[in-house]
């Protein structure tokens, strides 16, 4: 097992640089100054009354300390730059793989059937996704950020996606094949378009310039809710087939959690492939539970959650099929389609910069540096022009669960998550093989989204250390955007539900679309509001600085300010001296 080696937490002068809230004898006050609260003897009387009350534990004053900053998370095995031996790495590929099918799937489910297909072209399009996710995956491990991130398909593509398979512009078709192919070609040619407008948003740096301003106050509500905010992937789904999805749901705890407690091992086997063990132990449960035909009266909602044999994957996938560019026809385009995606876009870019940062913590990694940020969100854009190109029916962003899967695994390595786009490529290409996979059941994968869901919104919680928790002006940022932004969306998700259409119901089905799109995500609503109020709030007081956080990122802000940054993020084959970072 390799150790990965963290930086010493800086501690900072007590003289100098000490930040307000660690000073337990001044108050800030809102005119900017601070007074003091204590003469040096009731300063000593305090100091012996702790020292005291440690007594019972040998009076040691250090038990009343607060823990230190860390800028790299401490107690990873294995971090972005170091890797576990090749079989093991292998294995931690196949769990990466196995955990990102589960959105493709879904995804693919969703929308195929609106468009016009059936079984088959469900298959194909499962099977382009995955190949096009092996793709993007290669490309951003290796060009964009380098962090061990999946980029798979996305939810916040469905929205835009379905206003367009339903439109009326189709009546017309009666043939459902013919439908289906014609209404793929307006989305890919949908995400062609707003493919330009993420690689402008990154590759000419204007994420850039947002990330400066970025502080850990903003950050922790952005990257706490791109996990919470899917809640409803969760125990939603979940309680569709209670019988199985509970029961993976403890398997996965209790592989993860309790097991390497009770079994005192230095291979560390079961928490870091608790997923594999749960999903294998579950799917062998919900086959005998099949088998023995306990849903063979059911009702067919029951039938298709709980049965491992109802997917129609399996019958319907090739033996070999290798997707390929503008396989459904030439693409079509529209501008009021264009548009709605290029929100959805919008949308993807602030979702995947939360996963960047949580997959940053895990991987035990320093903070990522404005213009790494920047380098991830051109090459997203470039996984949207793919995902155009060969016609998979949504975009791309950075996988949440894959970026939580590094927490429960405490694996942050670059090479495992390699290593899964390669089995994304091979079993895309033989059908077959991955369709028996892709025929999970969707309750289990519901049981897995809650557990790696939750690691990600603990990386964003993780980055209050950096934070003055004591500060009024913190406390009302930091609780006010994680509020609104479970609010909106939620206000924004139910309304569609009981009404059929978004709140924002005007004659232009594009901006309709628009605002849908943006306002229904919590990660979206609660960085807008967040970046605002941090940006304006009191921000020429002195303290603002300390009390955000953005002391603690400052040296992280230029590429080549702190050593370590070039060791995980640096391109390889000395591709930095013709593409410098700034």
């Amino acid at each position: 097992m390799v150790t990965v080696k963290t930086s010493p937490p800086r501690t900072p002068s007590l003289s100098l640089s000490l930040p307000s809230f660690f000073t337990s004898s001044y108050t800030f006050h809102s005119h900017n100054t601070y007074i003091q609260t204590q003469t040096p003897p009731q300063q000593e009387a305090t100091q012996k009354k702790t020292m005291a009350a440690g007594g019972g534990n040998g009076g040691k004053s250090d038990d009343f300390q607060p823990f230190p900053v860390k800028d790299q998370l401490p107690g990873v095995d294995f971090c972005v730059c170091t890797s576990p031996s090749w079989p093991e790495s292998i294995v931690h590929g196949f769990q990466h793989y196995l955990v990102m099918l589960g959105t493709t799937v879904i995804v693919s489910s969703t929308i195929v059937p609106l468009m016009g297909g059936g079984n088959t072209e469900k298959a194909e399009v499962i099977n382009t996704l995955l190949f096009v996710s092996g793709l993007n995956t290669l490309l951003q491990t290796f060009f964009g950020t380098r962090l061990p991130v999946v980029i798979g398909g996305s939810y916040v593509f469905i929205i835009p996606t379905v206003s367009i398979a339903l439109s009326s512009r189709y009546s017309f078709l009666t043939d459902p094949n013919e439908r289906f192919k014609e209404s793929m070609r307006d989305v890919q040619g949908a995400l062609i378009v707003a493919s330009f407008f993420t690689m402008t948003i990154g590759f000419f740096g204007f994420w850039r310039v947002f990330a400066r301003f970025f502080s850990p106050l903003a950050a922790a509500p952005l990257v706490i809710l791109t996990g919470l905010g899917l809640y409803s992937h969760g125990f939603p789904q979940l309680a569709r087939c209670i019988e199985v999805g509970l029961p993976a749901l403890i398997a996965v705890i209790f592989f993860s959690q309790y097991i390497p407690h009770l079994i005192k091992s230095n291979s560390a086997i079961f928490d870091r492939f608790a997923i594999l063990f749960s999903v294998v132990v579950i799917w062998v449960y919900a086959e005998i539970l099949t088998a023995a035909g306990a849903y063979d009266n059911s009702v067919s909602k029951t039938q298709f959650s709980c049965r491992t044999d109802r997917s129609g994957l399996t019958s319907a996938a090739s033996w070999i099929r290798v997707p390929y560019p503008l396989q459904w026809g030439r693409p079509s385009f529209h501008a009021g389609d264009a548009v709605s995606v290029i929100a959805a876009s919008f949308v993807a870019i602030i979702e995947s910069t939360g996963t960047f940062i949580a997959a940053s913590r895990y991987a035990s990694a320093t903070p990522i540096p404005p213009s790494v940020h920047s380098r991830g969100v051109g090459w997203l854009g470039v996984a949207i022009l793919l995902n155009g190109l060969f016609g998979t029916g949504t975009g791309s962003t950075a996988s949440v669960e894959n970026a939580g899967l590094l927490g429960l695994t405490r694996v942050g390595s670059r090479r495992a998550v390699q290593i899964s786009a390669l089995f994304m490529l091979f079993l895309s290409v033989f059908g077959k093989f991955g369709a028996i996979l892709a025929s999970i059941p969707l309750p289990i994968v519901a049981a897995l989204y809650c557990v790696l869901f939750a690691y990600v919104a603990s990386a964003g919680l993780g980055l209050l250390q950096f934070c003055n928790l004591n500060s009024f002006r913190t406390k009302f940022i930091l609780g006010f955007s994680l509020f609104i932004g479970l609010s909106i969306s939620q206000y924004f998700n139910e309304y569609l539900l009981v009404s059929g259409h978004g709140p924002v119901h005007t004659q232009s089905t594009w901006f309709n679309n628009v605002m849908q799109t943006i306002f229904s995500s919590p990660a979206t609503v609660a960085i807008m509001v967040a970046f605002f109020l941090d940006c304006t709030h009191s921000y020429w007081h002195d303290s603002v600085r300390l009390d955000n956080g953005s002391h603690w990122w400052e040296k992280f802000r230029s590429f080549n300010a702190d050593t370590r940054t070039e060791n995980f993020y640096s391109l390889p084959a000395n591709l930095n001296s013709f593409f410098p970072s700034f």
